[in-house]
């Protein structure tokens, strides 16, 4: 007994070790005006601004270990989108799991500032998101934009569809879970040239013709918001690209050289009117056989050097070093994506000695 009650003071005389308890954090709603959007994003509910295309993206800067992030899912067809979560520059794939969403980005962060980059990684027909705001200890006044900004058109190579396995191999699980747009090779050489950007893409669509039962071709859908659905006009001032490139013709296929160059040069008259000052870069196909690619070469050089012809200097050709089919579906994988943005990357840089 004498032992026990020596224990007991013992303890009673060690020093008490106090819990650390978890700094405090604020929700910041969607419409605060230090998250910056990129893309294609329908603000007619300010709390709630919603996108459906792929690669949108907002970035944020915060202080304090841990963030979360609150976005709603349409949920279309039951399905769920997934994101990419960039903190500190480090990437993560997230599939949503709930209509409402409370997603933890970070904890345990060292240090006193980090970024964060939210982007829509599968696309329209995947259904909407609404972000909703983050909750973190502090949100930040953000940094500069930056002053170069691109806009990539094309179909689901542009969309990154079909590229990821990471998660899901292919032929297993459901369509949208290849899809990767953060990595896909117009973000890809965006960042590599410090610019902004923007996916004006839809899998299946093309110039005259799509495929796989898409009631449109994109010069119907070029100027939406809801670009599968062909709804919600967008406003291009909000978004002046300083380089346009379009990826067309995959789902074309071979066509009557007159009709699609005409369909091109029609399409490339449209993009001038909304971006007076851009250089348009037409490129190949970067998952075409030989035929396409060589159909593809020659219809460019026409469209261009007529473009040219008639007075306009800033529209150019650009041609894939060879075809990219190691993903799923014959699409590009995410280590082709690499590949195609690092010759389009060395290809801006001298154009525009960026």
């Amino acid at each position: 007994m004498k032992h026990v009650f020596s224990v007991l003071l013992l303890a009673l005389s060690l020093p008490t070790l106090a819990v650390a308890k978890p700094k405090p954090t604020t929700f910041y709603p969607a419409d605060n005006p230090y998250i910056q959007y990129t893309g294609r994003v329908d603000f007619r509910d300010v709390k709630k601004p919603r996108c459906w295309a792929p690669g949108a993206y907002f970035t944020a800067r915060f202080s304090g270990p841990s963030c979360a992030v609150v976005v709603n899912d349409e949920m279309l067809w039951g399905k769920h989108n997934y994101l990419e979560v960039v903190v500190d520059g480090k990437p993560t794939r997230l599939l949503l799991t709930a209509k409402e969403n409370t997603i933890t980005v970070a904890e345990n962060l060292p240090g006193k500032v980090h970024t964060l980059t939210v982007c829509k990684n599968t696309e329209s027909n995947i259904g909407y998101l609404e972000f909703v705001g983050l909750r973190c200890a502090k949100l930040l006044p953000p940094v500069a934009r930056p002053t170069r900004r691109i806009e990539f058109i094309g179909n689901s190579i542009t969309c990154g569809a079909s590229s990821d396995e990471s998660s899901v191999p292919c032929g297993k699980g459901k369509w949208e879970d290849q899809h990767n747009a953060y990595q896909a090779y117009g973000p890809t050489t965006a960042r590599a040239l410090g610019a902004e950007w923007q996916l004006t893409a839809v899998s299946g669509i093309g110039l005259m013709h799509s495929c796989c039962n898409l009631p449109y071709v994109m010069p119907q859908v070029y100027d939406k918001i809801n670009m599968r659905e062909n709804l919600l006009p967008w406003d291009f001032s909000r978004y002046q690209p300083d380089v346009v490139t379009v990826c067309l013709g995959q789902n074309d296929g071979v066509q009557d050289s007159t009709v699609f160059c005409r369909n091109y040069l029609s399409f490339l008259q449209k993009l001038r009117r909304h971006y007076p000052k851009a250089q348009l870069v037409c490129l190949t196909s970067p998952m075409a056989d030989a035929r396409l690619t060589a159909v593809l070469q020659r219809y460019l050089t026409s469209i261009v050097a007529q473009t040219n012809a008639a007075g306009d200097a800033a529209v150019h050709k650009f041609f894939f070093s060879r075809s990219y089919t190691s993903g799923c579906d014959s699409h590009p994988s995410v280590a082709e994506h690499q590949l195609i943005a690092a010759e389009l990357t060395a290809y801006l840089k001298r154009r525009l000695g960026w």
